[in-house]
């Protein structure tokens, strides 16, 4: 499992004094970035692109509050995996939000999906859930 922390700010909120829903995707969207960065999945040239994301909101988030964010692979393909991401309060440990996500490794050149590399494969596949 990857974790990374978030620290709420207040422009995050919204007139209802919660986190605003497009915050989550955001959230995820850092956790991912910094997930290829300490798999070392990329180099110089971003070459992943995201397919699909959806976010459950569980439990209203507030300013000032620290989320922590576990990331796990639940599929490795042929040239995409699957990510879910489960946002936690920090102090309390309580499920705030649970988002998936399919990632493709593309070939900008060529417009279209690239096979992941073995060693690609078996790094992910150490962050895999057992049971999904």
């Amino acid at each position: 499992m990857h974790e990374h922390e978030v620290k709420i700010r207040f422009c995050e909120t919204d007139l209802l004094g919660h986190v605003n829903n497009n915050n989550f995707f955001i959230y995820m969207e850092d956790s991912r970035i910094r997930f290829f960065d300490d798999l070392e999945l990329v180099g110089d040239n971003w070459n992943f692109i995201l397919a699909s994301t959806k976010c459950d909101f569980i439990k209203q988030v507030y300013f000032s509050q620290t989320l922590v964010i576990q990331s796990h692979v639940t599929k490795v393909g042929n040239s995409s995996f699957h990510l879910i991401q489960e946002m936690f309060e920090k102090e309390s440990g309580k499920l705030v939000a649970k988002g998936k996500s399919v990632i493709v490794q593309f070939d900008f050149e060529k417009q279209q999906s690239h096979p992941l590399s073995e060693k690609m494969k078996e790094t992910l596949a150490s962050y895999q859930l057992a049971a999904n």
